[in-house]
């Protein structure tokens, strides 16, 4: 299996387990997003690459032609920091890491593409993407080399170890 992507439904903690492996990833490359929140509310996302860059993606109220719900998606943002380190990760990585592909990452057009770019540049690809169905999110689970692993309280530690152990298969 060449791509492996956490799903599960939403608050199921893909992005927190995914956060867990991230120590494992020395030759990965890419993002995760993270809630930015204040007092225990959240105000919104933002992506933080693995080599460490930081940028808003998402935030309640502002203003943006891109919208989910209250939240005004920064899609300049997305393409600067979160496309160039996929692009970066297709150039010099092992591993491309890709936590989310959600409704607010597929407001960007070059978004979209160098998902598409990553799939298919041969290397293997670790990402989150939503149980829903969406036409672009049933494209990649409809992959001949996608596993798609279901996360749920109760079997978070084999999911853990099933995806641990294939990114100690890649480093061989």
């Amino acid at each position: 299996m060449k791509h492996i992507f956490i799903t599960g439904k939403p608050k199921s903690g893909k992005t927190t387990l995914f956060k867990e492996l991230i120590p494992y990833l020395k030759d990965g490359g890419g993002f995760y997003t993270q809630e930015v929140l204040y007092q225990d509310k959240r105000l919104g996302f933002e992506i933080i690459t693995l080599d460490g860059r930081r940028s808003l993606l998402a935030r309640k109220g502002l203003k943006s032609p891109f919208k989910l719900g209250s939240y005004g998606v920064n899609v300049a943002n997305l393409d600067e920091i979160g496309v160039a380190a996929i692009e970066e990760a297709i150039e010099n990585k092992k591993i491309i890491v890709i936590d989310e592909i959600g409704k607010m990452e597929l407001c960007s057009e070059r978004f979209k593409e160098v998902v598409l770019k990553a799939l298919d540049s041969g290397k293997s690809l670790l990402g989150t993407i939503p149980k829903a169905n969406l036409p672009f999110w049933e494209r990649i689970k409809k992959r001949d080399d996608v596993l798609i692993l279901e996360l749920t309280s109760e079997n978070r530690g084999e999911v853990f170890k099933t995806i641990k152990g294939i990114i100690d298969s890649l480093r061989r």
